[in-house]
């Protein structure tokens, strides 16, 4: 078991820093990492946190050098070029931008979801923006309908980054958005998230285990 060579700022809630634990799990790096906790909010920034990180973003990772990536897209990138394994994003050609892609949308549900948890549960009721809401809970509609729709072979054809992305994404809306009702309006992409969802890595990272 090698030494941990890296600090991963980690607030387990986050599906950006979810993304990069599976990844780590996936690729057998957890050995490699320390986590340090961050209770992080919009208005609650942590000094050590923007220390080479001036935007404040979590997932950020502190490398051996001291060096900082931020960005799960970035950190995730890294590590995938950090071992001997199966890549999980494909190195060059079309298959690469495409899965790239479909990890962006991904993104994009993470995204829209946590948007619309900051806008119900930290601003105060009376000041909350109704059209907001519901606009960023179209997003996330209209980006699970193209996964059923369109992408549910490539999601089934390997447990990559683009998986691994939209994995994430279902879990947390599962976690703050238990009654969004995505499963009865997705059911092929229900069946595969309850199949993926047993994988060790997703396990491991669980923020509701």
């Amino acid at each position: 078991m090698s030494a941990a060579s890296m600090t991963l700022f980690h607030a387990p809630a986050s599906p950006f820093v979810r993304k990069v634990m599976v990844v780590l799990h996936e690729t057998g790096q957890i050995d490699r990492v320390t986590l340090q906790s961050v209770n992080l909010t919009p208005v609650n920034p942590v000094a050590e946190l923007n220390q080479g990180n001036p935007a404040g973003k979590i997932p950020a990772l502190r490398l051996a050098d001291g060096s900082v990536l931020h960005d799960s897209r970035v950190i995730c990138e890294y590590l995938d070029q950090q071992h001997v394994g199966i890549a999980l994003i494909p190195k060059e050609g079309w298959s690469r931008w495409h899965r790239l892609t479909l990890a962006s949308l991904a993104d994009a549900i993470m995204d829209a979801a946590v948007l619309t948890r900051y806008e119900t549960f930290l601003r105060p009721q009376e000041m909350r923006w109704d059209s907001w809401i519901e606009a960023q809970q179209e997003k996330i509609r209209r980006g699970l309908a193209s996964l059923e729709q369109e992408h549910m072979a490539e999601l089934s054809s390997a447990f990559d980054i683009a998986a691994i992305g939209v994995a994430c994404a279902l879990g947390y809306l599962d976690l703050r958005m238990p009654d969004f009702g995505w499963r009865e309006q997705q059911p092929q992409l229900a069946t595969w998230y309850a199949q993926v969802s047993q994988r060790a890595s997703m396990l491991a990272t669980d923020p509701s285990a």
